[in-house]
């Protein structure tokens, strides 16, 4: 199979996982808000979704190296299916906790699920360009990640109309019948082995990761961190609570806004050019545009507090956000791959998307804290803090990252 056409099947395979994965987080996050639900319990939801993405990342990519990526993307497919299948059991009259406790493990399945799809995506792109096409590398990082984030969109949308229009089970059984679709056709158009390295991996590597991965990592972690902090839990329940918004149009405007952010992302090599070296420009571009973003951040959360505003000047300042957001995000995906090299890539990509999961744990959590606690006000400034953190590491970075530095990217830290 060429690599154009395995980076299509393992994309198009990718793209059906990420449609019921935004539908999902719609879908449970209304639906047990009209049950009764606290923003915090609502956070809650979503931790175990979070927690095992954080272990899943880091030992999906060391199967991925050890037996290939086709595995782990089949497994994903495959585990999201269960999990739909699994949610669609629960009953409205059982009591609270239980259904808390349930829905909880649920999404832990569907956690794993999910990182083991998005590792096999991203190390798949990485073993069918050439070493030496870093231009394609970004190219390619971009529209991936881009039309992900739209999809994921489409999703948003997709399970606030299915929540109006199906009912929670009948959501659930549609989408679940849907992904199998895809798993069936994937099985049989991705190449096996795609990813395997020969000499044996020892499990006790997953963690030694250069220095300049390391650092991208942590930024990483913070800036997902700062989306999370108001948009999973603090911006849809505020649009439903105070502004009176309906199911479709909250996953509407959300669905509209992911999709803008994947059109940023899938654009951003267009606006930033490849360097030579395909790292020096591209981290220079990162250092900026997280400053950037923090200052945006920062000026959201102050225009809130001084004037009370309308949902239109929240959805005005998300868009703003959602754009220079988008360019960051895409700087840090093609960034690790060009940092990571080819060798045991789904490693580096394993252990940089455990960061990833990390930060929206911490997001996830905080969302639902700073809104019961300080409102949509207590969200923005605390993502203002977290995106602070990563500007410095990110600030960092840029001082180690470049080639022929004392701790160039092809150090490894053990």
């Amino acid at each position: 199979m060429s690599d154009l056409r395995t980076y299509a099947v393992v994309t198009a395979s990718y793209w059906g996982f990420t449609l019921t994965d935004g539908a999902l987080r719609m879908l449970v996050l209304l639906h047990f808000h009209t049950l009764g639900f606290t923003p915090f319990q609502l956070a809650l939801l979503f931790l175990l979704y979070e927690v095992t993405g954080m272990t899943t990342t880091l030992l999906g990519g060391w199967l991925g190296t050890r037996f290939g990526v086709n595995i782990t993307l089949h497994a994903g497919l495959a585990l999201q299916v269960v999990a739909l299948l699994a949610l669609s059991v629960l009953q409205p009259d059982w009591p609270s906790d239980l259904s808390v406790l349930y829905v909880l493990l649920v999404q832990g399945l569907s956690g794993i699920a999910k990182d083991l799809a998005k590792t096999s995506a991203k190390s798949a792109i990485r073993l069918v360009v050439p070493d030496n096409s870093h231009s394609r590398l970004f190219r390619w990082v971009a529209l991936l990640t881009g039309s992900k984030n739209a999809l994921k969109g489409v999703g948003f949308f997709l399970g606030g109309l299915l929540l109006a229009v199906a009912g929670f089970t009948h959501a659930l059984w549609l989408m679940a019948a849907c992904l199998a679709c895809v798993l069936v056709a994937s099985l049989t158009m991705v190449p096996s082995g795609l990813g395997r390295v020969r000499s044996k991996v020892r499990a006790s590597e997953i963690l030694s990761r250069s220095r300049a991965v390391t650092l991208l990592s942590a930024a990483r972690l913070f800036l997902f961190a700062a989306r999370d902090v108001w948009f999973v839990v603090g911006l849809p329940v505020w649009l439903y609570e105070v502004a009176g918004w309906s199911f479709t149009a909250v996953g509407g405007v959300l669905a509209l806004w992911v999709i803008g952010y994947g059109m940023v992302q899938a654009g951003v090599p267009t606006v930033i050019a490849s360097s030579r070296d395909g790292r020096s420009g591209e981290i220079r571009a990162a250092r900026s545009w997280i400053l950037v973003l923090t200052g945006v951040t920062a000026a959201l959360a102050a225009g809130y507090h001084a004037g009370n505003p309308s949902p239109w000047f929240l959805i005005a300042g998300l868009g703003v956000f959602g754009a220079c957001f988008a360019v960051n995000s895409s700087l840090h995906s093609y960034l690790l791959l060009a940092l990571a090299g080819s060798k045991e890539v789904a490693m580096s990509v394993g252990f940089y998307y455990s960061a990833n999961a990390a930060g929206r744990l911490v997001g996830t959590l905080l969302s639902g804290l700073a809104y019961q606690w300080g409102g949509l006000v207590g969200c923005l400034a605390g993502a203002t803090v977290l995106l602070a953190l990563a500007a410095g590491f990110t600030m960092v970075l840029g001082a180690i990252g470049q080639p022929g530095s004392p701790d160039d990217a092809s150090e490894p830290v053990r």
